[in-house]
């Protein structure tokens, strides 16, 4: 099977309860699983304003999940976002080898980090 590395970002409503985004989170990396996907690494993003009003909300929690899975599954991911109402908004973006590798790298902490900067002090 030709798996391919994507990342995936959603935007679940801010009227639920955390019990209820915890739900709604488990039910989309459900479908992954379910359909051959294997989760790389998943970020919960909190509760961030938003660019503009969708739905005449002005927030909303976003999550992230990074994963290997056949070309076929990003459709049946899409369609059971589109149908579910607690999902706002939706980006799936396939990874290339350069991308992997800088997510990689991110969650290594290598990436993103100030240096650190020697100070000296004169002795008089």
């Amino acid at each position: 099977m030709n798996n391919k590395q994507y990342e995936t970002v959603f935007i679940i409503t801010p009227v639920l309860s955390d019990e209820q985004m915890r739900d709604t989170v488990e039910k989309f990396r459900k479908v992954l699983t379910d359909n051959g996907a294997e989760i790389l690494h998943e970020e919960n993003w909190g509760l961030k304003k938003l660019a503009y009003p969708i739905a005449h909300k002005n927030s909303g929690f976003y999550q992230l999940l990074e994963y290997t899975a056949p070309v076929n599954v990003i459709n049946t991911l899409h369609t059971e976002f589109s149908r579910d109402e607690r999902i706002m908004r939706y980006l799936t973006t396939n990874l290339d080898k350069y991308a992997a590798e800088y997510n990689e790298k991110r969650r290594k902490g290598l990436i993103g980090k100030k240096k650190e900067t020697k100070t000296v002090e004169k002795e008089d």
